[in-house]
């Protein structure tokens, strides 16, 4: 079998292919051309993808905007489409590698809808279907495949129960299995593509350190995963595959501290660095293979900023551009997140 240096690949229709990461030489045929939808080479920046979409929230009054950025690129965000819905005191969000999900929410009592958008046209929200139970202030991640969402409250009560829906197939969630314990204002982003986790939020006593993780794939209840360095709530998270980053919140004023997490090691939070803003709660994050970013929030004026972080290297956040309307409550997810093949 004969050794050749690729020069250029194409897709099967013809365009540019991927850049193939971390390879020089193949064996085989020469003409090598790749599947539509392949996995067996990969792009740099992660499959080509790329966008992040961060939905509505209130400025105090609640908005419905939902707004586009591209992760790689800093700068402000542009006008991607409406929410069907406009989702206040955070809700859960979860994406695959084509569609973005927002699920529950409050606006004036909590409530059920679920509603999808596709990450490569831009335009508004479509209803998907329905949560078992009327929630908000929960926490969302996925995978490629599934996405879930856990935690938060259902007018009164703390809500424990964890719902999954399939990303690919509009309808209503379906159980799940439940967290450790009943929390609110809990947050999650963070996942691999077999391991979501939760962490931080309310209890019926008060603000926890716990993180909480769950295998996607399988059914069943979360178990304890470690704790957070600083108890907190009302923050956010994200992750690649490897690495999850937890983001700013209160407990009780404002915090501005990052910790991080190895997802495939169970283990306590370390020290990543700080948001570059003031002290700041009620943001929402998103991620790709490289980079995390936060957005929005209240300091506690509302603000449209947002920043990223490099999620291999700890340090501080860098400002990256701003919001086209600044609110608390909105939340991210991205087509590119560690949930997702990389």
């Amino acid at each position: 079998m004969s050794e050749f240096r690729v020069n250029s690949i194409t897709n099967q229709d013809g365009s540019a292919g991927p850049q193939v990461c971390g390879v020089s030489t193949f064996s085989g045929k020469s003409g090598v051309q790749i599947p539509s939808g392949s996995s067996d080479f990969r792009r740099q920046d992660g499959g080509g993808r790329g966008r992040g979409v961060f939905g509505s929230g209130a400025t105090p009054s609640g908005v419905n905007v939902m707004d586009l950025i591209s992760i790689a690129t800093t700068g402000n965000s542009v006008d991607f489409g409406d929410d069907f819905k406009v989702r206040q005191e955070n809700y859960a969000s979860f994406s695959s590698s084509t569609r973005g999900i927002n699920a529950g929410g409050y606006n004036p009592a909590a409530f059920t809808d679920i509603g999808f958008f596709t990450f490569a046209s831009q335009g508004g929200m479509n209803d998907f279907g329905d949560l078992q139970t009327a929630v908000y202030a929960q926490g969302g991640c996925g995978n490629n495949i599934r996405g879930l969402s856990g935690g938060g409250n259902s007018g009164s009560t703390y809500n424990i129960a964890i719902e999954f829906v399939n990303i690919a197939s509009t309808g209503d969630a379906s159980n799940f299995g439940d967290l450790t314990e009943a929390k609110r204002s809990i947050a999650s982003g963070i996942a691999s593509p077999t391991r979501g986790i939760w962490h931080g939020g309310n209890n019926s006593v008060g603000v926890v350190k716990t993180i909480d993780f769950v295998t996607i794939p399988t059914l069943g209840d979360a178990v304890k995963f470690g704790e957070l360095i600083t108890a907190r709530n009302s923050h956010s998270g994200c992750s690649n595959s490897t690495r999850g980053l937890i983001v700013s919140g209160q407990n009780p004023s404002n915090l501005n501290s990052i910790e991080f997490i190895t997802i495939a090691t169970e283990g306590n939070a370390q020290d990543f660095g700080d948001i570059s803003t003031n002290a700041r709660d009620y943001q929402g994050s998103c991620a790709s293979a490289t980079r995390g970013i936060n957005a929005g929030g209240q300091t506690p004026t509302k603000i449209n900023v947002i920043e990223f972080m490099t999620i291999s290297t700890a340090g501080n956040a860098t400002n990256f551009g701003d919001l086209t309307v600044a609110r608390r409550f909105t939340q991210g997810c991205s087509d590119a997140h560690g949930g997702l093949a990389q």
